[in-house]
Order: structure tokens, then sequence, then C-alpha cells
């Protein structure tokens, strides 16, 4: 009879594994957690949220229709806006910023409000395009008094 307990337990388990994609990433448990605020229509958005997921962060997605008050809160500054505002331990990170710069900015620690994509340059992840073209783009750094400098390019 235990034997049967042991069986059934396992076929109410298995379908949960059976449903992870099978190019999921796992979570790095040392990058702290991402919280994005995007709209719910958006799907370049969604691509940028899974570029972050398999580069092992964990997603916390907030579906909002007027970003405005989101982008003010955090500091985004005029002409620096994109589609969706993240989050992350204490920095703000505006739109098509690549993982591997999120990480770069949690690792150095630097001053500043966080990065910045403005505008969505075809090539930035979540933009990407079929033929695999990329427009040359700069993330920027924010600095505390609102100013922006370059922090990585790409796409050059």
């Amino acid at each position: 009879m235990r034997h049967l307990f042991a069986l059934a337990a396992l076929l109410l388990v298995a379908p949960a594994f059976a449903q992870a994609p099978a190019n999921a990433s796992p979570v790095d448990n040392s990058l702290p957690l991402v919280t994005v605020h995007k709209s719910p229509y958006c799907g370049c958005c969604k691509l940028w949220v899974e570029h972050m997921r398999a580069e092992g962060f964990e997603v916390k997605v907030v579906e909002t229709e007027d970003m405005g008050p989101v982008k003010a809160r955090v500091g985004i500054p005029p002409a620096k806006g994109s589609c969706h505002t993240a989050e992350v331990d204490g920095y703000f990170v505006e739109g098509h910023v690549p993982a591997r710069d999120v990480k770069r900015l949690l690792a150095e620690r630097p001053k500043a409000r966080g990065l910045t994509v403005p505008g969505m340059p075809i090539g930035s992840p979540g933009m990407e395009a079929p033929d695999g073209r990329v427009q040359p783009y700069t993330v920027e750094l924010i600095t505390p008094d609102g100013k922006a400098e370059p922090f990585a390019r790409h796409g050059e």
C-alpha cells in the first residue's frame, strides 16, 4: 500500500517537471530580483524579460497601463525613457539593457540612479532583428544628479 501512495505522489509531481521549458536557465541565487514594470500589450518587453531570465535573473513582472508614475518615481530623466522600467537592488534599468551590463552595474556598484538604453534600438535584447542586424547603441549610466554618461557600447 505504501508503494501505491509513493507512486501516486510521484505521478502528481511529474507533470510540473514535464512543463518546464527545455531551454530554461536556472536562477542564479547570487543575483538580486529584477522587478519589471511594463505594459501588458508590449511584446518586446516580454522578450527582454525572457533575456534576463535566460541570464539567471529571477524576474517579477508588474503589468501597468500608465508607466509615467513609475518612471517619475525611480528618476528616469527626460528623453532617456524606453518602453519598460525595471528595478534591481536600488538601481533602475530602463529599456533594452543587456543582462551583462546589469551584472556589471551590480558588481561595480557605482553611485548612480541606474542604466538606460533610450528608445528601442534594433538588435538590443528584446529587439532582435530576424536578419541579425544590430543598430549601434550606447547603454548610459544615469548619475545621482540625473546626467548621462556612457557605460557600454554595443553593435559597433
